[in-house]
């Protein structure tokens, strides 16, 4: 991601391979302050779209596509 998501519609946005994602889950206070930048994140789908971070497993924040 390599930087913070920014607010938009009330919700973080994200960009990731010419899509813009809105996080709908807040990110866990327990991750690292820099998570964005540095940890290995990848979106898969489960009935849904979630964002991973491989340093947390199983730990999924519901995503959705912004058009």
């Amino acid at each position: 991601m390599r930087a913070q998501p920014t607010m938009y519609m009330g919700y973080p946005r994200f960009y990731y391979g010419g899509y813009s994602f809105l996080m709908v889950d807040p990110w866990p206070q327990d991750w690292a302050l820099n998570w964005y930048d540095s940890d290995n994140l990848y979106i898969a789908y489960d009935n849904g779209y979630y964002l991973y971070d491989s340093r947390y497993p199983g730990v999924g924040m519901a995503i959705t596509i912004a058009l």
